[in-house]
């Protein structure tokens, strides 16, 4: 990918988005250790849900947090490309 690409706002719903250049990964919540990683990072304090009290679709590690999307995990990697 390059410099180029990845420039830009991810939007990640309800108004919320990302920087583009400091997602690390997008991640599906359904495989038992991201199940593991986010509650171990909800137990921290170290998440951030930006939900609004949907179903967590997609989680969005950054260089600084993490996130809570409720937005489907294969329409934000075809969003990020875009």
């Amino acid at each position: 990918m390059s410099s180029k690409e990845n420039k830009g706002l991810l939007p990640i719903g309800f108004g919320n988005a990302v920087s583009k250049d400091k997602i690390i990964a997008v991640l599906n919540p359904k495989s038992a250790p991201i199940v593991r990683f986010r509650d171990e990072l909800k137990k921290d304090n170290r998440i951030i849900d930006v939900t609004h009290g949907r179903k967590t679709r997609a989680i969005i590690v950054t260089e600084s947090y993490v996130l809570l999307s409720g937005i489907s995990f294969e329409t934000l990697i075809d969003r990020f490309h875009e």
